[in-house]
């Protein structure tokens, strides 16, 4: 054999050889060991967020202000994220039911929660033995919107300004006013009202704002710390007397009436509030993608505009944000109960 032959035969097994060495990797990964093709597009699928159907529950009756609130929000979260969301209410116990089922669900982001004042702020404080941890049980996902709130005078009254109020509230009178009850929104804001100023009021309970409101208008009950929203037609309809809006800014909705301030009172801040929340532990990207998609829909004209004629204010914030506006609620809501000596229980 000759030695050019021998020469040929030698470069010929050496590029084979390379050829091999180049192939052997490409076909690894092209074909990677048993159980790894069935293993990665499991792992692909269950970290797809959504991928079926959202739970928001609601604390309150459907036909609410925070039920009307959620679902106009709700249908623009779903087309955002391409899922069915499903409302559903589960009112009771001032709002701890739904809490409670909320803390207690997988934290997937799954089930979401209309929580607002009552479930954060408050019931820290109004009960002893509250089963539910707001801060450790929840995840705060964002705000929602704000339920602006009006002090109304019975127009059978002789309470026409902001003055004659606390000249009233001061005057050692049998001075009384309508409240939806122990530790609700707009009892806790005429008592953080009164301890400004240092006047006194006995609160007359009622179980729903038109029968409060019907009582005020008819002179039953001389004043209300009552829902904007739900005020401002008797208002309009010169049934009920508005003093002023504990707001820093006057009202578009009833931009005549001005704020505490502008009245003549300590410029006092109180409304009700609504946020989002997830259990606790629910992954925080999963928690940053339904806050994105509702901060978006509260910024829809449509949205907007829904919201605005049901007299709702809407919001919208950040995880972090919302967490920190709800523990400075709770710590502000807390010392006016603490001092008020205010229980529900």
């Amino acid at each position: 054999m000759s030695r050019s032959f021998m020469q040929r035969a030698a470069r010929a097994i050496t590029l084979a050889a390379a050829a091999l060495c180049v192939a052997l990797p490409a076909v690894a990964a092209a074909e990677p060991a048993a159980g790894q093709a069935a293993v990665q597009p499991v792992a692909q699928s269950s970290t797809a967020y959504p991928n079926r159907p959202i739970r928001w529950l609601v604390p309150f009756s459907a036909g609410g202000g925070s039920d009307l609130a959620t679902r106009i929000v709700a249908k623009h979260v779903s087309a955002s994220l391409g899922q069915p969301v499903v409302v559903e209410n589960r009112p009771g116990a001032a709002t701890i039911v739904a809490a409670q089922e909320t803390a207690r669900a997988e934290p997937d982001g799954y089930t979401l929660m209309t929580a607002g004042m009552s479930t954060l702020a408050l019931n820290p404080s109004l009960y002893k033995n509250l089963p539910y941890d707001p801060f450790r049980n929840l995840s705060m996902v964002s705000t929602l919107v704000n339920l602006p709130i009006v002090l109304v005078a019975s127009p059978k009254s002789e309470l026409d300004n902001m003055t004659e109020v606390m000249m009233f509230l001061r005057g050692g009178k049998d001075a009384s006013y309508a409240s939806l009850g122990v530790g609700s929104p707009h009892h806790l804001a005429m008592e953080l009202f009164l301890q400004t100023f240092g006047g006194s009021a006995t609160a007359i309970p009622y179980k729903g704002t038109p029968p409060a409101l019907q009582d005020v208008a008819a002179g039953v009950v001389p004043l209300m710390m009552a829902d904007l929203a739900a005020a401002r037609p008797l208002i309009q309809a010169g049934k009920l007397r508005a003093i002023a809006v504990p707001a820093a800014e006057r009202s578009a909705l009833l931009p005549d009436v001005p704020t505490f301030g502008e009245a003549g009172a300590y410029p006092l801040e109180a409304a009700a509030w609504q946020g989002v929340v997830a259990p606790a532990r629910t992954p925080k990207p999963i928690v940053n993608q339904v806050s994105a998609a509702i901060v978006a829909a509260l910024k829809s004209p449509e949205v907007i505009k829904q919201l605005s004629l049901q007299g709702m204010e809407p919001s919208g914030s950040t995880p972090n944000d919302f967490f920190d506006y709800a523990t400075a609620e709770r710590d502000r809501w807390g010392a006016v109960i603490r001092a008020k000596g205010i229980s529900a229980e």
